[in-house]
């Protein structure tokens, strides 16, 4: 079973960093994330799974998991210096879909 998860993108000037900086909107990848049609990403996913059959997945939503590839192939990483980018790049952060850093 999936349960699609809506991802609506925030805008750059909402994604919450706590010393009250703002990200710059023309950031690579604040303009990828702005070129990613997500509801229909999720559309074209969400029916590969059965609806009534299983439980539901203790996973990452879609989105999350999509974006994490992309990052990972356009920097040319391993899963371990993913997480560690992500965790340190609010940039990453907001493209991963997180709401705040």
């Amino acid at each position: 079973m999936y349960r699609p998860e809506p991802r609506h993108q925030l805008s750059s000037e909402v994604f919450f960093l706590p010393f009250g900086a703002k990200l710059f909107a023309d950031n690579r990848w604040i303009k990828l994330a702005e070129l990613i049609s997500w509801d229909d990403l999720e559309d074209d996913y969400a029916p590969q799974f059965c609806k009534d059959f299983g439980a539901p997945p203790p996973a990452k939503p879609f989105g999350m998991a999509l974006v994490a590839l992309i990052i990972k192939a356009h920097i040319g990483l391993t899963d371990e210096q993913l997480v560690e980018q992500i965790k340190e790049n609010p940039y990453l952060q907001f493209f991963i879909g997180l709401k705040a850093l």
